[in-house]
């Protein structure tokens, strides 16, 4: 695995730090008046979740660590697990449902995800950035509320709650984005 100094990690790097896979989620680079620059990053721990905030000189070497990406389609839920099947080789994965988070509810049937692997151990599973969903519940459409920035409060059929502009109403299809679980556009 190639090595690193610790002034060029950036946001979404994977590293082998203290036993451990660790992601730079925040990488803020320091020049303070006195003494050597560094970074300081924000790590996840991609196995079970726990953050660290570490501090490292340009000096300090760090290792890189390239994780395998397959596209791979959701089939069902059981048992607060989550199978997917590789579209190449037709191999099966069950994976904890807690691994996607508070995006769980965005995933559906036959949905191609991305599976990160380090290895034969599947770390991440990232869906797709934009899901389309239907609003099941939201205040009726107001004829001429046509404010710059007014959103109004709205369930999709998956149970999330999201923001919408007030022109769009019940039984409407929205896309959503699944990173920051906000409204769109329109589908």
């Amino acid at each position: 695995m190639p090595k690193i100094n610790g002034n060029e990690i950036r946001p979404g790097n994977v590293l082998d730090h203290e036993n451990g896979l660790w992601a730079a989620v925040k990488v803020d680079h320091v020049k303070p008046g006195k003494g050597g620059a560094f970074a300081q990053v924000e790590l996840k721990n991609l196995r079970d979740g726990r953050k660290l905030n570490e501090r490292f000189r340009s000096a300090d070497k760090v290792e890189q660590v390239r994780l395998e990406q397959k596209d791979q389609q959701f089939l069902f839920e059981s048992d607060d697990m989550l199978t997917f099947m590789d579209s190449e080789t037709y191999d099966q994965i069950a994976l904890p449902a807690d691994i996607l988070g508070d995006r769980r509810p965005f995933l559906q049937d036959g949905m191609i995800v991305k599976i990160e692997y380090y290895g034969e151990e599947a770390l991440n599973v990232t869906l797709p950035l934009r899901v389309t969903c239907k609003v099941v519940e939201t205040e009726p459409v107001v004829k001429g509320q046509t404010a710059a920035n007014s959103f109004k409060p709205a369930i999709l059929d998956n149970g999330v709650r999201v923001m919408i502009p007030p022109f769009v109403g019940t039984d409407e299809d929205i896309v959503v984005n699944t990173e920051l679980m906000e409204y769109v556009e329109r589908a």
